[in-house]
């Protein structure tokens, strides 16, 4: 068995990952090489010729890599999943988002609000982008909008003041210190993401591959992913 994996893995479970990759290392004797981005860009990486033994992406991710023939057959294991969300700076007053129309009212009337950017890929971005088409406010929400830098946090723009209301999924908003989610998007605007590990089809790693994932099953792994936001 290697002493080394490689993983590519979504900055969504990052904190959750962080956590129990010592435990693994400890365990079972293998290190982990980890790198983190957002799934799409991790996806072009790998269709740019980069290589993993183990995958850890959205779904769709996943199934884009399943039908370039990327992932190992019947290797792939939904991990968890994950609701956007919204949040403030601890102690802020706490909008209501209790309803489509009452999100609506609070992001007009917010003085900034940060979000993923959906250049960058991230799935949370991508959609929040789309629900301000369909509310009908994309033009005046983002006209007073922060994007944090690939990868980043949108929540670090509540802590500078450079933000009412951070808006990304909640284990991205649980690491940052300092602020409150107020809530998941409301009604039949609530998103969820699925996360999905895969071992790589070509890694000569699939025992210490097919470890990691069976670690990543165990009730140990659930209880972080529980505690980071995550729904395993």
């Amino acid at each position: 068995m290697t002493r080394e994996l490689r993983v590519f893995s979504t900055i969504a479970v990052q904190s959750a990952l962080e956590e129990l990759a010592p435990r693994f290392e400890v365990a079972i004797g293998i290190r982990l090489e980890v790198t983190w981005n957002t799934a799409p860009v991790l996806v072009k990486r790998l269709q740019g010729g980069e290589t993993a033994d183990v995958l850890i992406l959205n779904r769709a991710g996943i199934d884009t890599m399943t039908r370039e023939g990327r992932v190992l057959a019947r290797s792939e294991v939904t991990l968890a999943s994950s609701a956007t969300a919204i949040a403030i700076k601890a102690g802020a007053a706490r909008p209501d988002i209790s309803t489509p129309e009452a999100l609506k009212r609070t992001l007009l009337a917010a003085r900034a609000i940060s979000y993923t950017d959906p250049a960058a890929g991230g799935a949370s971005g991508i959609y929040f982008a789309k629900l301000l088409e369909r509310l009908g406010i994309a033009e005046a929400v983002n006209a007073k909008t922060r994007f944090p830098p690939p990868a980043g946090l949108s929540g670090d723009f509540l802590l500078t003041g450079e933000a009412d209301l951070a808006v990304q999924q909640i284990p991205e908003l649980l690491q940052v210190p300092g602020i409150e989610i107020v809530g998941p998007l409301p009604g039949d605007l609530h998103m969820v993401t699925v996360f999905v590990a895969g071992i790589e089809a070509q890694t000569p790693q699939r025992e210490g591959a097919a470890a990691l994932i069976d670690f990543l099953q165990t009730d140990t792994a659930r209880d972080v992913f529980r505690a980071k936001g995550l729904d395993p």
